[in-house]
């Protein structure tokens, strides 16, 4: 079982074979996740909503995440392990650096953060010190309270040109792969192109180079709302391992998402 790295979802963008990413919070899922298949697993602050009950993201802490980074790391041999970095545990560079190697230490083997152009100086700081950083444009869940809700990004122009300016300069910086959530179509297919770096979406259409869903929301079972992005694979399959097998055999052959589960531009 050849083990995904940063180098092998490099390549799988270049071959144009797309990648499968799930959240996972614990042992048992990762290992089913692991052993179906999937490239990355997210180990998502989505947690406190999903598994917490809370209203928003922002209340998880880096104790948290490193917890459940542990948990799924224990349970997974293939697929690369990336761990969300909360609310305010990026603020400065400094506390970065202090909070990402406690995620690291528990497992992880990438960090993800939200944000563009303001984060540059904190990525290239964690890249220096061997720090692996998945970057997310688009609707970032940790920025709610501003955007006033969750809503699609990038629908007029000058929006949509910053977040592929943002793009650019977060590659630049080091990032080595990108999620794109709640974008228009035709942006995230821009955004895609004008990178050379993986780029997951979420809610982003079918172009990306893979797609990335909350497991609750695959099952159907997510205690507050499913989102429209969401597709409930066991509603349909009527079996968590072949939900987990269809989901990924749909983003790989393209099926997933279709325009029902996309925001047309």
């Amino acid at each position: 079982m050849k083990k995904v790295t940063t180098s092998v979802l490099l390549k799988m963008k270049q071959e144009k074979q797309k990648i499968s990413v799930l959240t996972a919070y614990d042992a048992s899922f990762a290992k089913l996740f692991d052993q179906a298949g999937i490239d990355v697993l997210l180990i998502g602050d989505s947690l406190g909503m999903v598994l917490r009950g809370e209203d928003s993201t922002l209340p998880v802490t880096v104790d948290n995440i490193a917890y459940h980074t542990q948990s799924v790391k224990n349970g997974t041999e293939r697929a690369l392990v990336v761990a969300d970095m909360p609310f305010m545990s990026y603020a400065t560079p400094a506390q970065a650096y202090e909070n990402a190697a406690k995620l690291m230490a528990a497992g992880a083997q990438m960090v993800k953060l939200e944000g563009g152009e303001w984060l540059l100086e904190t990525i290239e700081g964690l890249v220096t010190r061997g720090i692996p950083v998945c970057g997310h444009l688009g609707l970032t869940p940790q920025s709610v309270n501003v955007f006033g809700g969750f809503k699609v990004q990038g629908r007029d122009q000058q929006k949509a040109q910053k977040m592929i300016a943002d793009a650019q300069q977060l590659e630049q910086a080091g990032i080595q792969m990108l999620v794109l959530e709640c974008v228009p179509n035709g942006l995230a297919e821009q955004i895609t192109n004008a990178v050379s770096i993986p780029v997951i979406g979420i809610g982003a259409g079918p172009e990306t180079d893979g797609q990335v869903l909350v497991m609750h929301d695959m099952f159907g079972i997510s205690a507050n709302y499913m989102p429209k992005f969401s597709k409930n694979y066991l509603a349909e399959t009527g079996d968590i391992r072949s939900a987990v097998a269809k989901f990924i055999e749909e983003v790989q052959n393209g099926q997933f998402p279709d325009e029902a589960h996309s925001f047309v531009d």
